[in-house]
């Protein structure tokens, strides 16, 4: 990935489905990489170390880019702002989902988190007063009631775990899902005016301050392993950082909804690899129905909607430089 990466319409036809495989399978396999880890790590120490390779990652890509620099000063002196981003997309959401695939598995949390379009949604009608059809308000629905579904089935959970591990597990992911959908609009509000590649330093920073204290307080450090913390730093230096580069280009050539549409595939890549490493059966016909049911939820709510206005005074999104972490997608409501 670079910043000169040509845009749409001047480059070969096979970039977008080849920028959209890498991310869904670095998704796919950082999601079944983060189900294997917490297995005999804890996982708010998984979280702790992945969002801190992050940083590291994002930094280091930052620091080459003299011309951010401005933009990092500007973004870290909002420091209120990165605080709240800092605790709702990372510390939030890593330890609720994390905490959820230690219950229920990572292709149950996979797909709860594919519901984060429903509930960025639902969050816009509710606190920002934002309109919705009947279309939009049956496919949350429906989209809602499908991962719900699939999550608390008879499919493979953690150890044999019993129905209210697996309803504890649905909402440790469904808290962090909402807190991330909440940074998206938190992002909006307070960052929308910094390129995304200035912002996040200073975020995941935070981020990792936040749940490297949480971790040193709750997580008996001598139990983890020279071994496990090389495959959290792979995890977050590996895969996750450059998810975020991915997705954002997406999203800057094709937009948020086909993005969110490619990544929909994910939870089923996720059961697969589960089946393929040994630790869940083959997806059958009713697995399979679900996560249709899902994607087509989750398409109604988001498709033929136009995104949202840029707040007043922010930079237009060619001002910003293409290759950059994770721009949260704009509300599509």
């Amino acid at each position: 990935m670079s910043a000169a990466l040509p845009r749409a319409g001047r480059d070969g036809r096979l970039v977008v489905p080849v920028l959209s495989c890498l991310m869904v399978l670095l998704l796919a396999t950082g999601w079944v990489v983060s189900g294997k880890l917490v297995s005999d790590t804890p996982p708010l120490a998984v979280a702790a170390g992945r969002t801190a390779a992050s940083f590291v990652a994002i930094s280091a890509l930052s620091v080459l880019r003299p011309r951010t620099w401005p933009a990092i000063r500007a973004g870290a002196g909002r420091w209120r702002a990165v605080l709240l981003l800092a605790f709702l997309g990372f510390f939030a959401y890593y330890t609720g989902t994390l905490l959820g695939v230690d219950r229920i598995g990572a292709s149950r949390v996979g797909l709860v988190v594919s519901l984060l379009p429903c509930l960025t949604f639902a969050i816009g009608i509710v606190a920002f007063r934002e309109q919705a059809g009947p279309r939009k308000v049956v496919g949350a629905v429906l989209a809602v009631a499908a991962a719900l579904g699939y999550a608390l089935g008879d499919g493979p959970a953690s150890g044999g775990a019993g129905g209210g591990v697996l309803v504890t597990g649905v909402l440790f992911a469904l808290a962090g899902t909402f807190a991330y959908a909440m940074y998206g609009y938190a992002y909006r509000q307070h960052m929308s005016d910094v390129p995304p590649i200035a912002a996040l330093p200073a975020v995941t920073g935070a981020g990792t301050v936040m749940l490297g204290l949480a971790t040193v307080v709750l997580v008996p450090l001598g139990s983890i392993g020279t071994g496990q913390w090389a495959g959290v730093a792979a995890l977050g230096a590996v895969l996750t950082a450059p998810v975020f580069l991915l997705s954002h280009e997406l999203i800057l050539r094709k937009g948020p909804l086909f993005t969110s549409a490619v990544a929909l595939t994910v939870p089923f890549l996720v059961r697969l690899g589960e089946w393929a490493w040994g630790e869940a059966p083959a997806p059958g016909a009713v697995d399979f129905l679900f996560l249709v049911l899902c994607a087509v939820g989750v398409w109604m709510t988001v498709a033929a909607t136009p995104p949202a206005a840029a707040p007043a005074g922010a930079p237009a999104a060619e001002d910003h430089p293409p290759l950059s972490p994770a721009e949260p997608e704009r509300s599509t409501t």
